[in-house]
């Protein structure tokens, strides 16, 4: 019975923060830091807290339905970072890049998705199966005809993404005939981001970091110079819809001052 209740509590709050978002000012990109993986296994009580990172990534299918059914076009999720998959124990590393194999690439690479998968990061600091999936999930969604992008932050460095950029955009320059001096006084920000991981996509509105710490480890260090931050509490594999809508609540009733 008592489930009974709280499951009838639960969907009429989801109806009531599906009310008061009826109108208003919605993100077109949400970035994620899906952290808390581990903490929440330990916390449901398995032994291996590993499996956190299972129920973690099967958790983002979850969340891009709840993105697509509001038009939600953009999300960049942050799998793991360049120092996460150099410093970690092997064994965990090793089951996290499974887990993208089986679940990520696979599972959002089926015909019926309707995200297309942009890898973002430095794919080569990753194992050969994992960068060959990831690289054929892309090429799969690639002609997909949908709006819908998935950014996957893996093996990614923020610092790092802006120093590719500025490299890229250099040697680029060098090859049509342009002079270091030429560049630095044509120079403009909006160059620079055309050689980032999301080029062509607006950067974010949102974004949303779980499990309760209050940092951005270096994510989207460029995108997300005017982004509204939300931080929650919650674990990754535990962040339910009304935690989602309640995030978009405060985005929504916040004014975006764009740096003033």
């Amino acid at each position: 019975m008592w489930t009974t209740v709280k499951s009838t509590a639960y969907s009429f709050y989801a109806r009531r923060l599906n009310a008061q978002l009826a109108g208003a000012s919605l993100p077109r990109h949400v970035a994620i830091v899906m952290d808390g993986n581990r903490r929440w296994a330990r916390q449901a009580g398995f032994a291996d807290a590993k499996i956190g990172h299972r129920y973690g990534a099967e958790h983002l299918d979850e969340v891009l339905q709840w993105c697509a059914e509001l038009g939600i076009q953009h999300v960049t999720a942050f799998v793991a970072s360049v120092d996460n998959l150099q410093k970690r124990d092997s064994d965990e590393v090793d089951n996290l890049l499974h887990m993208i194999e089986e679940v990520v690439a696979e599972r959002l690479a089926r015909p019926s998705s309707i995200w297309q998968i942009h890898p973002a990061g430095r794919l080569d600091v990753l194992p050969d199966s994992t960068r060959h999936a990831l690289k054929l999930a892309e090429e799969a969604t690639r002609h997909n005809d949908t709006a819908f992008h998935l950014n996957i932050a893996i093996g990614y460095d923020g610092r790092e993404e802006i120093l590719n950029a500025i490299r890229s955009l250099l040697e680029e320059q060098g090859r049509a005939g342009h002079t270091i001096d030429d560049i630095a006084q044509q120079l403009t920000a909006d160059q620079i981001a055309t050689h980032l991981y999301t080029s062509g996509q607006p950067d974010p509105d949102l974004v949303i970091r779980t499990s309760g710490e209050r940092r951005m480890s270096g994510f989207l260090l460029w995108q997300a110079a005017y982004s509204e931050l939300h931080f929650t509490d919650v674990y990754w594999p535990g962040f339910r819809k009304i935690d989602f809508l309640r995030a978009l609540r405060s985005y929504a009733a916040r004014h975006r001052r764009f740096g003033a």
